[in-house]
């Protein structure tokens, strides 16, 4: 009998922490051929989705794909993506949350099948074999000359606002 992946498990569990802590759950995607998305959004063969509550209509996360109704542009459009593409999930506000090697079908045979999430929050298992997986990890705002060249009252922590990016690292 296979191993059930714990990645759907994982997906479900960010968006319920998320729109539970009052943030907007985005999922980012691999396109491909079996991901049914409005081609016109996609920008070098990924897609940025916004799946909150307000955002979406039947929203199902299933052990196989993420199947909702969104509006682009007026028209209401039905999305599938399947579980393998989904590289990551995180909050909009915050940019924290889950990001994952996408398995991708017969599109690309370069494809590593891999189910190994990285965590920005959480250490990797004391016993667990080092993946070469890509991690999320915090970028600074500011060059280390930067920093190494503040004066006195430049330790103010960065003012909020803009939106927060999610930088994969390879």
């Amino acid at each position: 009998m296979s191993e059930i992946s714990t990645k759907p498990y994982m997906l479900r569990a960010i968006y319920e922490w998320c729109t539970d802590s009052g943030y907007t759950p985005y999922l980012a995607v691999k396109v491909d051929s079996r991901t049914t998305v409005p081609m016109e959004y996609v920008k070098k063969g990924e897609i940025v989705l916004n799946i909150s509550f307000g955002a979406t209509s039947g929203l199902k996360m299933d052990n196989d794909a993420v199947r909702f109704n969104a509006r682009f542009g007026g028209v209401s459009r039905e999305i599938y993506v399947p579980v393998d593409n989904v590289m990551a999930i995180y909050a909009n506000e915050n940019g924290q949350g889950m990001a994952f090697e996408p398995v991708l079908g017969n599109d690309d045979p370069d494809a590593q099948p891999t189910d190994s999430p990285a965590s920005a929050d959480l250490p990797p298992p004391a016993l667990a074999p080092v993946s070469s997986a890509p991690t999320l990890s915090s970028v600074p705002t500011s060059s280390p000359e930067q920093r190494d060249n503040a004066t006195p009252g430049d330790d103010e922590p960065p003012k909020k606002g803009g939106r927060p990016t999610l930088t994969r690292i390879k």
